[in-house]
Formats: structure tokens, C-alpha cells, sequence
């Protein structure tokens, strides 16, 4: 659940700073969606942001799994929203 923290942002700007594309959303039922293209060493360390988050947040659970490569998100790390 995330409420006030500035999730999204800070991840998007981690990603940014690492170098990795993709997005990153709130779901409808308060959980946050991260989808990043990346090495795996950038990835890695996106997961350790990811797991203090920002100031703030107290993250309880982060679930990693694989996905499809989806060309419309290469090249950029931006905030989506839900469709």
C-alpha cells in the first residue's frame, strides 16, 4: 500500500539515474507496479532502492518476476497510470 510517500517518484528517478527504462504505476488495490529494462546489475540496484524507498515508506514486500520485452517503454523510465 502506498499513500503520500512519493513512491513513483523516487523511483523514477532512480531509474533515471541508473540508466534504466520502463515504468512505474500504482494498481488499484495500493500496490506500486515496476516495470524496468536494464542489466542485471542495474537492476540489482534499482531493487535495492526499491527496498528503502523513499524517506518515509516502509516497503514490506517487493515481488520480482520476469516479463516480456515491451518496446514501447525502451528508452525512457516514466509514471503510468493503471488502464
Amino acid at each position: 500500500m502506498v499513500q503520500g510517500v512519493g513512491f513513483r517518484y523516487f523511483t523514477e528517478e532512480e531509474a533515471e539515474r541508473l540508466g534504466i527504462s520502463g515504468y512505474v504505476r500504482n494498481l488499484g488495490d495500493g500496490r506500486v507496479e515496476v516495470y524496468a529494462i536494464g542489466s542485471a546489475d542495474q537492476l540489482a540496484r534499482l531493487r535495492t532502492a526499491l527496498e528503502s524507498g523513499p524517506r518515509g515508506a516502509m516497503v514490506s514486500e517487493i515481488e520480482e518476476e520476469p516479463a516480456l520485452f515491451d518496446r514501447q517503454y525502451d528508452g525512457e523510465f516514466r509514471i503510468t497510470y493503471e488502464s
